[in-house]
């Protein structure tokens, strides 16, 4: 479990519809060592802080594994490490086996597993087509969100390792399938709620999934 490519970028300015749109998305590689605080890294930024950034989402991890995946699903892209947005491209950490909660150390920093990535229309920005992002809710190749902890510095090669297992057992995935594909679900969407460490948007989302069932 380990980094092995450190993303950044600041938002800029591209066209969509013909309309300027701000976008935090493009991110590229760097080297050596950076700072991972509260917010973001060093010299990264989010562009709408209404939906990206914050203390929940201060880093994107997206796994290495899944880029096999998407170059045969994208035959014709090029995609280099951060393509799809992500700070951290990692190996060795799965949606299908990290746990909302989990914390690691990383390098000098310690950090907490908060959610899935929700894809929005930047990801169709940066793809250049609409379809990517149902193909990447479907996937369930999400990636996800660390808090940050304790600041500190981080680099390529630092290893992940665990210092507490959330005992709650919800994992990324399950969230993701909460979402999309397991919508009346509705025991692990009481176990999500019952993980603190779920933002309460998320933790709101479902006990109003569960009224709507309910009366239903």
């Amino acid at each position: 479990m380990k980094i092995i490519s450190v993303n950044v970028g600041r938002p800029q300015l591209v066209l969509r519809n013909g309309e300027p749109v701000s976008t935090g998305i493009f991110k590229e590689p760097i080297a050596g060592r950076v700072m991972m605080r509260t917010l973001n890294l060093d010299g990264d930024r989010q562009a709408d802080l209404s939906v990206h950034g914050g203390p929940e989402k201060a880093v994107y991890v997206y796994p290495s594994e899944h880029y096999e995946f998407w170059k045969r699903e994208l035959p014709n892209y090029d995609l280099p490490w951060g393509m799809f947005g992500e700070n951290f491209t990692t190996t060795g950490l799965l949606e299908t086996e990290v746990n909302i909660g989990d914390k690691f150390r990383v390098g000098t920093a310690e950090v907490m597993v908060t959610q899935p990535r929700m894809p929005c229309y930047k990801l169709g920005i940066r793809f250049d087509r609409t379809d990517i992002i149902k193909r990447f809710l479907a996937s369930e190749r999400s990636g996800f969100y660390l808090s940050v902890v304790k600041e500190g510095e981080v680099g390529v090669g630092d290893e992940f390792e665990l210092l507490e297992k959330n005992i709650s057992a919800v994992r990324v995935v399950d969230v993701t399938r909460l979402y999309s594909s397991e919508k009346e679900n509705v025991d692990l969407m009481r176990r999500a709620i019952a993980t603190e460490a779920l933002p309460d948007s998320w933790r709101n989302y479902f006990r109003k999934r569960i009224e709507s069932l309910h009366d239903a």
